[in-house]
């Protein structure tokens, strides 16, 4: 198949603004899923567990179906690099989705995801496959190493956070908690923080625009999240850590 060098660019550029715009968007109105669904939102909902499934499956299937019906063999670099991005959304359909424990999603709420996640997952699998071209000594070049670093250290602090976030509660108990351990000693938003190192780490070992783009929408549309869960609370709870930052060890 041919590259479509142009219109990847272009997507990427419109990920890029839509990522901006997602950020004052997200001032006036929260993205109403979790404890930001309105308690007189009367719109149709989907359970918590099937919702994660049903958005995140297209972001795995459509690269691996890519995969499996493109000629040729691509090379180690590529395979390595697709490989990594389906790595993380097998985790988030096969495994995220069937543990969390999260309130019901609006319906609407999901299908828009499922348009984002096939997006996504058609624009990273068809710019490794039939756009990028890495050689061989791509496999020991310092942004691979260092990205891929960053990605699965992104995705080990992710996939810990969201187990502390599931062991504060147990069956039937609706309360907030604080959570402590791991990242979360440090922020607010330590599961939006490792999913945000993750896409920054891929984008470097892809060193493409199309991941970047997308690295930078995922921080745009999570990381507001992370500062309006820190102020969440703050406000509810007069013990919250005063040295905790929201998304940003340290800084932020």
């Amino acid at each position: 198949m041919q590259c479509l060098e142009s219109t990847l660019f272009w997507i990427s550029w419109a990920f890029m603004a839509a990522g901006f715009a997602f950020v004052f968007a997200d001032r006036r109105v929260r993205g109403p899923y979790g404890r930001y669904v309105p308690t007189d939102y009367n719109r149709r909902m989907v359970p918590a567990a099937l919702g994660w499934f049903i958005q995140e499956l297209p972001a795995f299937l459509v690269p691996v179906l890519l995969a499996l019906t493109t000629e040729g063999r691509p090379g180690l670099g590529k395979v390595l690099l697709l490989c990594t991005f389906c790595v993380h959304y097998f985790q988030r359909t096969f495994v995220f989705s069937p543990l969390t424990r999260g309130k019901p999603m609006p319906a609407q709420t999901v299908t828009s995801a499922v348009v984002f996640c096939t997006l996504c997952g058609a624009i990273q699998g068809h710019n490794l496959l039939h756009c990028a071209h890495y050689d061989h000594t791509w496999v020991r070049d310092g942004r691979l190493v260092t990205g891929l670093f960053m990605f699965f250290l992104g995705m080990a602090i992710n996939i810990h956070s969201d187990h502390v976030l599931r062991s504060l509660r147990k069956p039937g108990e609706t309360a907030y908690k604080i959570p402590r351990g791991g990242m979360f000693e440090y922020v607010s938003g330590a599961n939006y923080f490792g999913e945000i190192m993750e896409w920054y780490g891929f984008a470097m070992a892809t060193w493409s625009f199309p991941a970047l783009s997308f690295a930078f929408f995922t921080m745009c549309s999570i990381g507001p999240r992370a500062y309006y869960h820190h102020r969440f609370y703050i406000e509810k709870f007069s013990e919250y850590p005063k040295s905790r930052k929201a998304l940003i060890p340290f800084m932020f």
